[in-house]
């Protein structure tokens, strides 16, 4: 019987994705577990990628070991074609967990009592204003390269130079629009979070 838990439907497909990646079929999947001494048949593994069977915890840990991944990555995978989940992402969670903080609750960086989160969420915040900052700089040293040129930089706009001082430009601008995004949405989870208390 399907299990439509949060948790299962990320792992099988999970197991699907990762094993693509690695260009395994499921029959040389099977024959990597097999050589691990954990042998799961061609036809189970298939059905663990449907969702129809239940993957084990030695299942779990064997078939991330044959993947060369690890069990908290396909623990907090989120499919693909997945839409916006109405709960939690994994089974027996807040809601408002997100992809980020669960992998680092996986790996035992974080805990998931409200201290501890918006301690976490804040060192996210803390992280990226750091980096906003890096990349500012970064596109600040481009402009005055370019300012340097004066004319030439017009009249030898397609010169190599000139092109990777653009480019870079081009980089830095989307880099920074990049940043300034992750730190708004990482700020307004953080006040979220603090407004829950």
């Amino acid at each position: 019987m399907p299990s439509s838990l949060p948790t299962s439907l990320a792992v099988s497909d999970a197991i699907t994705h990762y094993r693509q990646l690695r260009e395994l079929s499921v029959d040389e999947l099977a024959y990597v577990l097999r050589l691990l001494d954990h042998p799961i048949s061609a036809d189970a593994l298939a059905e663990m990628e449907r969702c129809a069977r239940p993957v084990t915890v030695d299942d779990l840990v064997a078939i991330s070991y044959a993947l060369d991944t690890t069990p908290a990555v396909l623990l907090s995978h989120i499919p693909i074609d997945m839409p916006e989940p109405e709960g939690p992402l994994a089974t027996g969670l807040p809601g408002d967990i997100d992809q980020t903080e669960l992998r680092a609750w996986l790996e035992g960086k974080t805990s998931l009592d409200r201290e501890s989160r918006v301690g976490w969420w804040q060192e996210r915040v803390a992280r990226l204003r750091v980096r906003s900052a890096h990349h500012e700089e970064q596109l600040q040293g481009a402009y005055a390269e370019l300012r340097e040129l004066g004319d030439l930089a017009l009249q030898e706009a397609d010169a190599p130079p000139v092109q990777r001082i653009r480019w870079r430009i081009q980089d830095g601008e989307h880099a920074l629009n990049q940043s300034e995004v992750a730190l708004a949405l990482t700020e307004y989870r953080l006040d979220n979070l603090r407004e829950g208390a």
